[in-house]
């Protein structure tokens, strides 16, 4: 005849069947965690530490490629960036993109002295 014997099932139940269809798809995902997941997850905890550092005389870019320096820490989630003399604009901290330059910290004035330097 024409017609060939359809095997359904494999002899023995076939019960690994179901975990050797799987390991593909479990390992697709295990691959996207590691090459895409984890390092945008460490990106997004880097720039994060780097929003919350900024202070007054740092020089940023913010995310629309206007370059300045902040001269105000007015909250949280803003701050005020002098992009050209006398020009000061009030920006979200989340749109800062990148810091040029941090910065020196802030020295003691010229009245305080420390005991160590008596």
């Amino acid at each position: 005849m024409l017609i060939s014997p359809a095997y359904a099932q494999a002899p023995g139940g076939g019960g690994g069947d179901i975990l050797v269809s799987l390991l593909p798809i479990i390992l697709i995902f295990v691959v996207f965690y590691f090459l895409l997941i984890r390092p945008q997850q460490k990106k997004v905890k880097q720039h994060r530490a780097m929003i919350e550092a900024v202070r007054r005389g740092d020089r940023i870019v913010t995310s629309g490629g206007i370059i300045g320096t902040i001269t105000k820490v007015i909250s949280d989630g803003e701050v005020e960036v002098e992009i050209a003399q006398g020009t000061r604009v009030r920006v979200i901290r989340h749109t800062i993109s990148e810091v040029l330059d941090k910065s020196d910290p802030a020295t003691r004035s010229s009245g305080e002295s420390s005991d160590a330097t008596r």
